[in-house]
Order: C-alpha cells, then structure tokens, then sequence
C-alpha cells in the first residue's frame, strides 16, 4: 500500500521526511474524507490563474501527509501523527477563501471548527480509532501536540511543510536537494518554556532555511497578486451562492475544478466574463489610492514567517533573530512588508 501519488517529486520530497512510512498511516489516510482533499488546491488556487506561476497542482492531501510524515519523523508517536494527518480534513475547495467569506482574514481558522464533526461522523475513521483504542479528543485537536503546531512565529510540522512545498511548487524557493540539507539538520529541540519544538543544529543552514523561505512568505504576505486572487476567488464565490448556482456546503462536496466549471457554464454572463478576465490575467494593477471604476481591492492579510531555533556555538539554544543579523533582518523584512495599499484587475463582477 502507498499514498497512491503520482508526481515524482512529491514521492522524493516525502522520502525525505520519513525514511519509513507506517502501515496505519496508510490506512487512516484512505479514507474518502481524506481523498476529499485530492481536488483542494494548497496554494490559494492559484491554478486557475496566471497571476502566480505554478509548477504542478499541490493539493492539501499532499499538505496534510507531508505534516503526518514530519511529526512522525520527530516523534514516532501514532496520535500525534493522526492530529497532524487529520489538521485540514475540514478544508473546503479553495481552502482559506471561506475564511475569507466568514470575515477572518487575518487567522484564517474558521474552517477548523468543523474538524471534530468531519471525523466523527466518518464511519471509517471511528472504526480505526476504536480498533487501535485512540479516544477522539486525542486527535481531533492537532494544538493541543507542539512538535505538530505551535504558536506564530515558532516552528511546527505545519509551517515547516506548506513552506517546503509551497516553495517547491511555485517559486522555486525550495529545491528537492536544499529542502534534503535543511531537514537533515533539524531535531527537537526544548524552546524558552520548556516545550518540545524543531529547531536547526547548525546556524548556517538555519540562515539558509530563512533566506529561501522569506521567498514564500512573502507572496502569501501580503502580495497583492496573491492577496487578488483569495479575494476574487471569495467574491465570484459569493456571488455564486447568492445568485444559488451554489451553496456553501458545495465547497465541501466538490472539489475545485467542478466548482470552476460551474462557474465557466453559469448563466451568468458577468460572472463568466470576470472569471474569463481572472483566469488569464498575469499582473495585478497596484495603487495607494482606491481605483473606481476598477474590481479593486484591500486587505489585511496573515503574516506567515518562522523564527526558528538554533543551537549556537556554546551549544545554547536561541531564536535565530538573536544571533543573527542576517535572520533579524529577514524577519523584520517580512513582518513590515507591505505592498500597494490597492491591487485591481479589468473586470466586473
């Protein structure tokens, strides 16, 4: 049994993360609620687009085994891989857009309330839960383990992942051969309040990681080409709710690209010419003033960035933005990063 991945690069990436692969994370991964996950894009459905360039379509499957296989890694413990397995099984067809639509821009976990729901109402899931005598709240909270999540800007399984494969995926901020020399340094280490969190052996690989990482943070914070395409995705979205071509719990039953041909064969001829505009745009228009007669647009978004720890020369543990310039630097960069106060595109929705 395997994942059943067929791209080779993602198959390489996930042979760096685990060298070995449990048989019952196979078995709690082919479930449908994770299949599910197969048509969800993990970089902000970009691809339907052309505002970011992509290499290949990375789905929150891929996302959700990558977090399982780094938490096993670095802790063997089989509930803490599940909650990592298990952290976006609630994830809807373009992901943080219904973030968006419920007004949490700035978060972005609205979607995670109904992850309890998701899994208890599984027939599969439970039957596995029970047969291994692992009780619900065990793994229904990934919080609740800091080796999987941990507070911003702390290093997790899940920041660490969508960085690595984001990057992978678009920018090519990561390579198959840096993301193998920046994970083989990392172990868990004890941070400032005497928790378990992953952190770098060596500083230069640690600079390494923040450099190529900073790549990714920022395009998805605050960039406006990246900013336009949540929003647009989160008005075309609502208004095809509103107009009923949709409802919201569609984004739960189909996956992106059904959702995308609803769209390209509504009746709507507005809402078909924006997405026809949307969908072969290359640039955003950018603007510190409001464009009138424009689909402009304004937001506050998440800030996304690390600010791992290393062990320095004495062998002490430290955040990298206290004994390194060029890590502070980086950091700062990132968290005063704005771009245009506006973005816009030619199209009416």
């Amino acid at each position: 049994m395997d994942f059943q991945i067929e791209n080779e690069e993602i198959k390489n990436y996930f042979e760096i993360l685990s060298k070995d692969i449990p048989d019952f994370l196979i078995e709690y991964t082919n479930v449908p609620e994770m299949q599910r996950l197969k048509g969800i894009s993990m970089i902000s459905a970009c691809e339907h687009t052309r505002l970011i360039p992509y290499k290949f379509f990375h789905t929150r499957y891929e996302h959700s085994i990558g977090v399982a296989l780094i938490v096993w890694n670095f802790t063997r413990d089989k509930k803490q891989t599940i909650a990592g397995l298990y952290h976006d099984i609630a994830t809807p067809s373009f992901s943080h857009v219904v973030d968006y639509l419920h007004g949490d821009y700035e978060k972005q976990e609205s979607t995670e309330e109904h992850t309890e729901k998701f899994i208890k109402e599984s027939k599969e899931i439970m039957a596995l839960l029970k047969r291994d005598n692992i009780k619900l709240e065990e793994i229904v909270d990934y919080h609740i383990y800091p080796i999987a999540d941990n507070d911003s800007p702390r290093l997790s399984a899940d920041r660490l992942e969508y960085t690595l494969s984001d990057g992978l995926v678009t920018q090519d901020a990561f390579s198959i051969e840096s993301i193998k020399r920046i994970y083989n340094d990392l172990k868990v280490l004890k941070n400032e309040d005497g928790e378990d969190e992953i952190g770098f052996q060596n500083l230069n690989i640690a600079e390494e990681y923040i450099e190529r990482a900073s790549i990714m943070w920022h395009l998805f914070s605050g960039n406006s080409e990246n900013n336009m395409i949540m929003q647009f995705w989160t008005d075309i979205l609502r208004k095809m709710v509103e107009e009923k071509y949709i409802t919201e719990q569609d984004l739960y039953k189909y996956s992106e690209k059904e959702i995308v041909n609803k769209i390209k064969h509504c009746s709507n001829e507005k809402i078909r010419n924006a997405f026809e505009v949307f969908s072969n745009s290359t640039e955003v228009g950018r603007s510190n003033i409001e464009i009138k007669d424009k689909y402009c647009i304004c937001i506050k978004v998440k800030k996304r960035y690390t600010n791992p720890l290393v062990i320095d020369e004495s062998g002490t543990i430290k955040r990298i933005s206290d004994i390194s310039e060029k890590g502070k630097n980086i950091i700062e960069d990132i968290k005063n990063f704005e771009d245009s106060k506006y973005a816009y595109l030619e199209l009416e929705i």
